[in-house]
């Protein structure tokens, strides 16, 4: 008797088992997310390193978390030749594809989108610095990094502290342009910046100059002659290669910083090489993007690897991977609260509100801090860091992970 009844159970759950592989697989509820591109306007060299990356997280992450959610991401690419107006006309066909969520790129998305965006619940994450501008409350486009002057300011106190040993003020000249909002509210922030921690930083001068300078010899030479000892340069290629071919002419090697769009590695072959360079910075909230063996790189070599990711390591590369890192977070936050089919628009807003993400969850793509938003602060605020890379023998390594950002008021 004892046998038949053994034998009856293995039966049974061998039906089990032959039942379970017959079924089907559980449900998935698809979610259409915009991709805001430019494959035909300024910024269409750097799209063919940004979109691989965002695609390659969302592969990755629909196999790894999103089946077991209930979820799938597919990415729906929209062109907007970084043009406002051509964002505002494509947006009410984005609007008909319900999305939840969806990722910006840059200054025109902003400008076109960020008062609709509360009316329209689709929040937007943007991989680029924030600006002063954007720090106003109830906003729906929301940063991963602070603002570019968060940024420089974390730079500097490091920089006064390690190489200028911390007991005097910093001779620092930065270059810049009035004709672009972002970049005059660069130069803004340090001013104000400066005149709140005179112990820290003292501006010999706020250069503003075009946009695209055919020359800043004469410029260059004032600064470096009232004793500047770093310059600053974290608006466009266009002037960094300006003051970085000045510098070459003045025959003259004070450090120059960087911001990631304009990184030397993206300047390299306009200098001459990497190693024209030299003592130079790149400071960010993201990722350095070095042939060191990293955290950042491992991830991206399994994406490489395993999800096809056709994109170099590159600085560019990693703004994809980071804006889409926080997006997919947020959902996956969203899903395992709400259930995987009744994610909406707002649910993904409160989420992000709501939601302290730990630094762990991207791999160091966000500088090493954890990601915290707030109706007050579209980018974090709590605990934003900066990485550091410097050029040293014609190589780029990072120098410092991890740099605290001190707290800013409004400029």
């Amino acid at each position: 008797m004892t046998s038949i009844k053994s034998w009856a159970a293995r039966a049974a759950a061998a039906a089990g088992l032959f039942a379970s592989a017959l079924a089907p697989a559980a449900a998935q509820t698809v979610y259409q997310i915009p991709a805001l591109s430019d494959y035909s306007g300024p910024f269409a060299a750097i799209m063919p390193m940004i979109g691989p990356a965002r695609e390659g997280v969302v592969a990755w992450w629909n196999a790894e978390n999103g089946a077991r959610l209930g979820v799938k991401l597919e990415l729906k690419t929209y062109d907007t030749r970084y043009d406002t107006a051509q964002t505002a006309s494509l947006w009410p066909g984005v609007l008909a594809t319900k999305p939840v969520i969806g990722l910006s790129l840059g200054g025109p998305d902003t400008s076109a989108l960020q008062q609709r965006l509360p009316t329209d619940k689709v929040p937007m994450i943007l991989g680029s610095a924030a600006t002063g501008f954007q720090w106003r409350p109830n906003q729906w486009v929301l940063a991963t990094r602070p603002t570019f002057v968060h940024e420089v300011a974390g730079f500097l106190e490091w920089f006064q502290k390690n190489k200028a040993g911390g007991s005097r003020a910093v001779k620092v000249a930065m270059f810049t342009t009035e004709a672009s909002p972002t970049f005059a509210d660069m130069g803004k922030g340090v001013l104000a910046y400066a005149k709140a921690n005179p112990g820290i930083v003292n501006v010999v001068e706020m250069v503003y100059v075009e946009p695209q300078p055919a020359d800043v010899t004469l410029q260059l030479r004032r600064v470096l002659n009232a004793g500047a000892e770093l310059v600053l340069v974290p608006t466009n290629i266009q002037q960094a290669v300006a003051v970085k071919r000045a510098m070459q002419a003045l025959g003259k090697n004070v450090p120059i910083a960087y911001s990631i769009q304009n990184s030397p590695a993206m300047l390299q072959k306009l200098v001459g090489s990497m190693g024209a360079m030299d003592g130079d910075y790149e400071v960010h909230a993201g990722v350095i993007a070095t042939d060191e063996d990293t955290e950042s790189k491992r991830f991206y070599d399994m994406l490489v690897a395993k999800y096809g990711l056709k994109a170099p390591w590159h600085s560019i590369t990693s703004i994809g991977l980071n804006q889409t890192l926080v997006m997919v977070r947020a959902v996956e936050a969203a899903a395992r609260k709400h259930g995987g089919d009744k994610l909406t628009g707002e649910i993904l807003y409160n989420t992000l509100i709501d939601v302290d993400f730990p630094a762990k969850d991207f791999f160091g793509f966000t500088g090493g801090g954890e990601i915290d938003f707030s109706v007050e602060a579209p980018f974090p605020t709590k605990d934003p860091r900066v990485n550091i890379g410097q050029v040293v023998g014609g190589k780029l390594v990072t120098v410092a992970r991890g740099v605290p950002v001190p707290r800013l008021s409004k400029w």
